[in-house]
């Protein structure tokens, strides 16, 4: 089914809470546990569980105001349409920015992890390939992208369960639960904030606001419950992983979870790390496209980046632009660079979101739920590597500087 028209240049409202919830299982099973767990392991050693469970605090506070604010203003564009209802239009732009940086440099990563799974000596090439193919398919429809992403999410949890049997029947190398007390907190809040990238994936539940059933009732109940199990996931996934392998050998493998699993299933751990890679990119591909299209709305990207397909109602001139933003990633960045980038920019993102969640009516929990995931974000985003941090800061100040320029050169041709 490709849809009705819609001649408002609305999107429709398709998804029902399980399509709510699948999105984002889709935008979070198999980063963390594919991408950065090695790179985490080596900040952290054995404390990567602590550093699992306070990306997962932070990413439950960002969670809860993200759906209360959903609730609130049920449209495409999460934090960016939050900030500018709630605390006026630089904030939006700011999270706007934050979430189209954020979440492009997510996207390149992904595929190049799927290149990297598929096939290691020829990465970029099936990256690049992966990009059109998720393009074509989101162009396809929002409800034929949630069947697919239901496809793939049951398949990377069938590997993950392979793995983590694997895992715990070999000899223990390391104890998951001993020598925390030896990483400094700051490393642990550092592999925190690169854990966190495994997270962010509900925010594709806000952004398809305007495409969800009572969104009121739908996204407060679909946020949580995707992001516990993610939670649950990766904490097993990670306690197994270290029990096999140790930190040391997690942070040096190229394919962490296949050094855990062992050799004999080190195929099949390729082949789930490339399904899980193009889940997340299938699901983070049309949330990044429609925050693209809610900043076009309101003229802070071409106005021709609003458009909305006329038969199968999806944002396709986002779709294509962003598509071709991570085609150039994808063939000048490395992976570790991009997840760099996309943690810094993402907890910015969700720092506006939290500062937007306190200007709700409500209980005092509200508040105090948001403030702490306000200052969760704005620690783990300092806490990370100066290369990612200034690299973030550099791309946000070169959008608010070509947006000023944009702004007299209007002003100019009206005057």
């Amino acid at each position: 089914m490709t849809g009705t028209p819609s001649p408002s240049g609305r999107l429709e409202r398709r998804l029902g809470p399980g399509d709510a919830v699948v999105l984002g299982l889709g935008s979070m099973l198999g980063a963390g546990v594919f991408a950065v767990l090695g790179p985490a392991a080596a900040v952290a050693g054995t404390a990567l569980l602590p550093a699992l469970l306070l990306a997962g605090a932070v990413a439950t506070a960002n969670a809860m105001s993200t759906a209360w604010l959903a609730a609130r203003h049920p449209e495409s564009g999460g934090a960016y349409v939050y900030g500018r209802r709630r605390l006026g239009e630089t904030w939006g732009v700011l999270a706007g920015w934050a979430f189209v940086t954020g979440k492009t440099a997510s996207c390149a990563a992904m595929a190049l992890t799927l290149g990297a799974y598929a096939w290691p000596g020829h990465a970029r090439a099936v990256a690049a390939a992966a990009v059109v193919a998720v393009v074509a398919v989101n162009l396809c429809g929002v409800t034929r992208t949630a069947r697919v992403t239901r496809v793939l999410v049951a398949l990377t949890l069938a590997v993950l369960a392979a793995v983590v049997v694997s895992a715990l029947f070999r000899p223990a190398v390391a104890a998951p639960f001993a020598g925390w007390a030896d990483t400094a907190p700051l490393d642990v809040a550092r592999a925190a904030g690169l854990l966190f990238f495994a997270f962010a994936g509900y925010a594709r539940i806000a952004t398809l606001g305007e495409e969800v059933r009572d969104p009121a009732r739908t996204i407060p109940r679909a946020v949580p419950l995707a992001l516990g199990i993610v939670l649950a996931v990766y904490a097993v996934v990670a306690i197994a992983a270290l029990r096999a392998a140790g930190p040391d050998a997690l942070a040096l493998a190229p394919a962490p979870l296949a050094t855990a699993a062992g050799d004999g299933l080190a195929p099949l751990v390729r082949a789930g790390g490339a399904v899980a890679s193009a889940g997340v990119l299938v699901a983070l591909v049309a949330g990044v496209g429609r925050t693209v299209l809610a900043m076009a709305r309101d003229r802070e990207l071409p106005a021709g980046l609003a458009a909305v397909h006329p038969r199968r109602a999806v944002p396709h001139h986002a779709e294509l632009a962003v598509g071709a933003v991570v085609l150039v990633l994808v063939l000048t960045a490395a992976p570790v660079t991009a997840i760099g980038l996309s943690g810094f920019a993402v907890l910015l993102y969700y720092a506006v979101a939290n500062a937007a969640a306190l200007t709700l009516p409500g209980h005092p929990w509200r508040r105090v739920l948001s403030g702490a995931g306000l200052a969760g974000c704005v620690a783990l985003a300092l806490s990370l590597p100066p290369v990612s941090v200034l690299s973030g800061a550099a791309v946000l100040l070169g959008a608010f500087a070509l947006r000023a320029v944009v702004r007299v050169l209007r002003t100019r041709r009206r005057g």
